[in-house]
């Protein structure tokens, strides 16, 4: 089973805050940290999902969906996004995400850990796996069957462990992934990639982003994540200054108002319910967190968006 069937929450309820995270459980045999499937064999081993309501959840790995035909809904970070034919949806690790109904959508499923890449490889595609890269990749026209047919092959080689070596078979696996990546990194869109991130202090910057968006709701200081990194506060700071100009701590609170904006906004969350999931332990602290940065009340925040979900 790629994923758990079930997002619980404490006393069986599932209240707005909870958005649990979960850890890569492929199916029993499955070799390494990479899966593949299609979206109509997933709707058909989750068919009795509660899919009314559906339930929002975070992975520490990447989704990717590729829709040959019919169209999928897929909400990501509080915000439904609508895939064409020809389109990929990109959850990337921690972000929120959360199932529509099955509908008529068709295509490769494909699930991976992050160290699945080589680090040579990874440094490359760095502006694709980045969180703020976009959940809905458009490639372009000339690409399009070369990607669809890759993720093909892939999925072939994924049903085909037993055929070949153990580490045959794992090798042509991620090199299909790898190269179906490299061409999906120049699709309109995605940002150039900035080969500073090779440097050590730019390492050091990349692995921060990664862990702030996996515990930005628990973790909001800098020697949280200068625990976590296995480096100094001192040299920690230095990566994120040199690569944003701004501090850690404030990259840590953009990063929970981002998240405060979606929920009160596109996710129509109460404002207590955001607090609880930022980390607030007083309502009232994240009032005044959310005034001071936006010059709005988050009640008045939200009943100011009041944009419908594209």
């Amino acid at each position: 089973m790629m994923v758990e069937r079930r997002h619980p929450s404490p006393g069986g309820q599932a209240g707005p805050a909870a958005v649990p995270l979960y850890g890569f459980q492929p199916p029993a045999g499955t070799p390494y940290g990479l899966e593949v499937s299609t979206v109509e064999d997933f709707f058909a081993q989750h068919d009795d999902w509660p899919w009314n309501p559906p339930r929002p959840g975070r992975a520490t790995f990447h989704y990717l969906i590729a829709v040959t035909e019919g169209e999928l809904r897929h909400d990501v970070d509080h915000v439904t996004r609508t895939v064409a034919p020809g389109q990929w949806l990109w959850v990337r690790p921690g972000h929120a995400q959360c199932w529509h109904p099955p509908g008529a959508a068709r295509g490769p499923f494909i699930l991976f850990e992050p160290n699945v890449l080589r680090p040579d490889i990874a440094r490359l595609l760095a502006p694709i796996t980045a969180h703020g890269a976009p959940a809905v990749v458009s490639p372009h026209p000339a690409d399009t069957a070369w990607l669809q047919q890759t993720a093909l092959q892939l999925l072939d080689e994924h049903r085909a462990l037993g055929r070949r070596p153990l580490d045959v078979h794992h090798a042509l696996r991620r090199s299909l992934l790898e190269s179906l990546l490299l061409r999906l990194a120049n699709a309109p869109g995605v940002t150039p990639a900035d080969m500073s991130a090779g440097t050590s202090r730019g390492a050091t910057y990349g692995q921060f982003t990664d862990a702030l968006e996996l515990h930005f709701r628990e973790l909001h200081q800098a020697a949280d994540y200068a625990e976590l990194l296995g480096c100094s506060v001192r040299t920690l700071s230095r990566a994120a200054r040199e690569a944003t100009g701004r501090g850690v701590r404030e990259l840590i609170d953009e990063r929970r108002l981002l998240e405060a904006r979606r929920l009160l906004g596109s996710a129509q969350w109460d404002a207590r319910s955001v607090a609880a999931h930022l980390g607030f332990t007083d309502p009232a602290n994240f009032g005044r967190f959310f005034r001071d940065r936006t010059g709005l009340t988050p009640a008045a925040f939200a009943a100011r968006d009041t944009t419908p979900h594209p």
